[in-house]
C-alpha cells in the first residue's frame, strides 16, 4: 500500500521499473486461490490498474476466464481484460471474447459481446478488427448474440461516424431478431441517422412504426426522432405521411410527457422554421467515450488508500457504508436552588431514619430469666 500510494510521485523511470516488476507478483499469486478470494483480488486489482495500468501491462494472460470459474469471477476479470487493453494485446483478447461469445451462460455472452464494442471505442486503431469480430457473430444467429452486437455498434457510430458505415446493411438483415427494447431502439437511431445513406429508410422504419402505441418508452423517442430525420433527410411524400403519423400518436395517443413534449418540439419546429430544425435534430454529436467502469479521480484516489478494505471491494468511500458514532459530549450544568434543596432534606431525613434504626433497644424480661 506504501509502494501504490507514493508509486505516481516516483519520477526516476530506473527506480520505479523494478517496483511495478516486484508489486505485480502477489497479485497474479492470488488469482490462484478460492474463488472467493480471487474476487476480493480482483476487485482491489480493478481499482489499481486504473491508476497503475503499467504494473499488469504484461500479465494479461492470468485474467483469461476457465471453464469452472463462477460468474461473478468471469465478470471481474472481463473487466480487467478492458482495462488492460492496447493496440499490443487486443488480438489475443478479441479472440477470448470471441470464444467467450459462443459460451452457455447468456449474461457472461452479453458481457463479452459488450466488451468488444468498448475496446473498438477506447482503441481507435483496433476498431476495424473489432468490428470484424462483431460482424462473425451476427452471422452465428444467436439472438441475444445479434441484439448485444447491434446495440454496440450504434456505440462504435457514435465514436466514428461516417466510418464504417457500409457494414448497415448487414445490420438491416437481422431486423427481424430484435425484440429487446434497447436493441431496437440502437437499430432504430442507425436506420435515422444514415437515413439518406439507406435506400429503403423508409420502408425499415415503417416496419416499427406498426407496432409505435406498443413500444417501450426509449424505443418510441428512437422512433420519433428518426422518422424526423428521415424527413429532414427525404423531404418526399411518403417520409411526410410517417411524420404527421407519428406525431398525431405521439401528441395524442401517449401519456408519456418526455414523448409528447418531444413530439410537440419537432412540431412547433417543423412548422415554422425547417432550416432551424435541421440545426437543431441533425446538428453534430459529442463524441462518446468509454467511461463505463471508471472511477472519479479524487474518489480514485480515496480508494487507493483504502486498497485491501471493504472499501476496495464495495468500491464506495468508507463514509457511505459505516456509521460514524460521536462520543457524547459531558456538559457541567448547575442544577436549580430548589432542586438542591429538596435532594439535601431528602438526605437528611435518610440519614436521620438510618441512626434510629441502629440505635441500641431494649429487651423486655418476659420469662424472668434475669432475676
Amino acid at each position: 500500500k506504501v509502494i501504490l500510494k507514493f508509486l505516481g510521485s516516483v519520477s526516476d523511470a530506473d527506480f520505479a521499473g523494478p517496483m511495478v516488476k516486484k508489486l505485480a507478483a502477489p497479485l497474479v499469486t492470488l488469482l490462484n486461490t478460492e474463488p472467493q478470494v480471487q474476487y476480493v483480488a480482483l476487485r482491489n486489482i480493478n481499482i489499481i490498474i486504473q491508476k497503475h495500468k503499467e504494473i499488469l501491462a504484461n500479465n494479461i494472460k492470468v485474467f483469461f476466464c476457465k471453464y469452472n470459474d463462477p460468474i461473478y469471477v468471469k465478470m471481474e476479470k472481463l473487466e480487467a481484460m478492458i482495462k488492460l487493453a492496447s493496440e499490443e494485446n487486443i488480438d489475443q483478447l478479441l479472440l477470448e471474447f470471441k470464444e467467450y461469445s459462443t459460451e452457455i451462460d447468456v449474461d457472461f455472452v452479453r458481457k463479452a459481446v459488450r466488451a468488444i464494442g468498448r475496446c473498438a471505442v477506447s482503441i481507435s486503431a483496433s476498431a476495424q478488427k473489432c468490428i470484424n469480430v462483431l460482424l462473425d457473430l451476427i452471422e452465428t444467429r444467436v439472438n441475444y448474440v445479434v441484439q448485444e452486437a447491434v446495440i454496440v455498434i450504434k456505440d462504435i457510430f457514435r465514436k466514428y461516424p461516417n466510418k464504417y458505415e457500409s457494414i448497415i446493411s448487414t445490420l438491416c438483415e437481422n431486423l427481424d431478431s430484435l425484440d429487446e427494447p434497447e436493441a431496437k431502439a440502437s437499430m432504430v437511431w442507425i436506420i435515422g441517422e444514415y437515413a439518406d445513406r439507406i435506400d429503403n429508410a423508409d420502408e425499415l422504419l415503417e416496419t416499427f412504426l406498426e407496432t409505435f402505441p406498443e413500444e417501450t418508452s426509449p424505443v418510441q423517442l428512437q422512433l420519433l426522432t428518426a422518422t424526423v430525420k428521415l424527413f429532414l433527410k427525404k423531404p418526399t411524400e411518403r417520409p411526410q405521411q410517417m411524420i404527421q403519423l407519428v406525431l398525431s400518436n405521439a401528441t395524442q395517443e401517449t401519456d408519456n410527457p418526455d414523448l409528447r413534449d418531444r413530439a410537440y418540439i419537432y412540431w412547433r419546429l417543423l412548422s415554422t422554421d425547417p432550416e432551424a430544425a435541421k440545426d437543431v435534430i441533425l446538428s453534430e454529436k459529442p463524441v462518446i467515450a468509454d467511461d463505463t467502469s471508471s472511477l472519479e479521480p479524487e474518489m480514485l484516489n480515496e480508494l487507493m488508500n483504502n486498497i485491501g478494505t471493504l472499501a476496495s471491494v464495495y468500491q464506495k468511500l468508507p463514509d457511505t457504508f459505516v456509521a460514524r458514532v460521536r462520543n457524547p459530549v459531558l456538559m457541567s450544568v448547575d442544577p436549580p436552588a430548589d432542586l438542591v434543596a429538596a435532594a439535601n432534606a431528602a438526605n437528611a431525613a435518610e440519614e436521620a431514619q438510618q441512626e434510629q434504626s441502629s440505635a441500641p433497644v431494649d429487651i423486655p424480661d418476659l420469662l424472668g430469666w434475669l432475676d
